[in-house]
C-alpha cells in the first residue's frame, strides 16, 4: 500500500512540477536529495558497523554474559518464565544491552534471535509481547543513531539530545511494560 502512496505522491509532484514550469527545480532537488540521502545512509553505515562489530567482540569475548549478570534481576522480572541460564535469557539482555547503547540496527537481529528462543519457552505470548516492547521502546543511555544523523547534517553539537532521549525512552518503556502485564493479567482472568 505505501508503495502505491510514494509513487501517487511522485507523479502528484512531477505532474504539478510540469504545469506550473518548475521542472528544473524538481530535477534539481532529486538530485540534491539523492546525494544527501547517500550521505546520511554512509555516515549511519559506518557507524551501525563499529558498532555491530563492538557487540559481536562483546559477545566473542563473554562481555555480554557480565552485562547478562548486571541485567539479571530486571530481566527476571519482566520474563519470570525463563530461566537466567537459558539461550533466550541472554540473548534478550545482548538485545537490551544493544538497544541501551543505541544500536538500534544491532539490536534487531538479537530481537529475532531472542523470538526464536521465545517460541519454545513457556507463557511465550507474553514474553513475546514483552520483547517487542523492550525493543522498540528501549531505554536508551547512548543515542548513537540520532547523533549520526545530528552530525552528518552539520549539528555543532550532536549529543546535546541525550538526556531526552534518555528520560523519554525510560518513560515509554515503563509504560510499555506495565501495559503488556495488565493486559496480559487481563487475558488470564477471561
Amino acid at each position: 500500500m505505501i508503495n502505491y502512496i510514494i509513487t501517487l505522491f511522485i507523479m502528484a509532484s512531477i505532474v504539478f512540477s510540469i504545469i506550473n514550469g518548475n521542472i528544473s527545480q524538481l530535477s534539481q532537488a532529486i538530485l540534491q536529495a539523492s546525494g544527501s540521502a547517500l550521505k546520511t545512509a554512509a555516515s549511519l553505515a559506518g557507524a551501525m558497523a563499529l558498532w555491530g562489530g563492538v557487540m559481536q567482540v562483546a559477545e566473542k569475548s563473554g562481555l555480554t554474559n557480565k552485562i547478562a549478570l548486571l541485567l539479571k534481576k530486571p530481566v527476571s522480572l519482566l520474563f519470570p518464565s525463563i530461566s537466567s541460564e537459558s539461550t533466550a535469557f541472554k540473548t534478550i539482555c545482548m538485545n537490551i544491552t544493544a538497544n541501551i547503547l543505541g544500536l538500534g540496527n544491532a539490536a534487531t537481529p538479537l530481537g529475532i534471535k531472542a523470538m526464536k528462543h521465545l517460541n519454545n519457552c513457556e507463557n511465550k505470548a507474553r514474553n513475546m509481547a514483552m520483547l517487542v516492547v523492550l525493543n522498540t521502546s528501549s531505554i536508551q543511555l547512548i543515542p548513537i543513531t540520532v547523533a549520526a544523523l545530528r552530525m552528518s547534517h552539520g549539528s555543532q553539537t550532536p549529543w546535546d539530545c541525550t538526556f531526552p532521549i534518555f528520560i523519554v525512552s525510560l518513560l515509554s518503556v515503563i509504560a510499555g511494560c506495565i501495559m503488556v502485564s495488565v493486559l496480559y493479567m487481563h487475558g488470564r482472568k477471561k
